[in-house]
């Protein structure tokens, strides 16, 4: 963990800004046309947030193990919930994120707003995320050792809620912690996942079915 502080954010090789460049150009190419999400994932050091026997995959459209039975999110499955979330509105808000892992998608959100919140409930993950982000200097992200089926209510309202790992159903305490007008994305699913979007209206939470996705499940409880 100590060498993820050591490592050059810029990055040398396969680990290059030229490199992290042509991620993009693929996320563009792949559809995404949000330029501020474009802009967030392109000023985020992906591999900082992996192993260094990983690195030179870093930038590659690909999920990569964290270990624990984890995983860090593919680029564009990153780039694609974060623009879902964005479309249409000023911006996300205060941003709670559910499964923080290495702390890279947190980056990632608090280079679009200021009021970052991520859930870990591994935590060994969670000392890795501190230390990825400090060596960063990204100190707009509150990181929290806690279950994220549970949320967290002491901070709620959320304006935008976003879950990086499937549930088999949406937990109600993280309906209730969105705030009117606010949206939620998470994968559902048991077997086939897919992307659900809520939306919290004045009378009711709507719901959109999206993409198919492939996510580790949400457990509950702490490790």
């Amino acid at each position: 963990m100590v060498a993820a502080m050591t490592r050059s954010a810029a990055g040398s090789g396969m680990t290059s800004r030229r490199t992290r460049v042509r991620m993009i150009e693929r996320l563009r190419e792949q559809g995404i046309r949000d330029e501020a999400v474009l802009a967030a994932l392109a000023a985020v050091p992906r591999h900082l947030f992996i192993e260094e026997a990983l690195a030179s995959r870093a930038y590659e459209d690909t999920a990569l193990p964290l270990g624990f039975a984890q995983t860090l999110s593919q680029p564009f499955v990153v780039a694609r919930m974060i623009e879902i979330l964005r479309n249409g509105r000023a911006g996300l808000g205060k941003t709670l994120e559910v499964g923080a892992g290495s702390g890279y998608q947190a980056a990632v959100l608090a280079q679009l707003t200021r009021d970052v919140y991520a859930l870990e409930r591994i935590e060994a993950l969670l000392a890795r995320a501190k230390i990825n982000l400090r060596a960063i200097r990204q100190f707009h992200v509150r990181l929290k050792y806690a279950d994220g089926q549970l949320g967290l209510p002491e901070a709620a309202p959320f304006d935008t809620i976003i879950v990086a790992a499937a549930a088999p159903s949406v937990p109600p305490a993280l309906l209730q912690q969105l705030a009117l007008g606010g949206r939620m994305l998470l994968p559902l699913g048991s077997g086939d996942q897919y992307l659900v979007l809520i939306e919290r209206r004045a009378d009711a939470y709507v719901e959109t079915r999206l993409d198919g996705v492939r996510f580790v499940p949400l457990l509950s409880g702490l490790e």
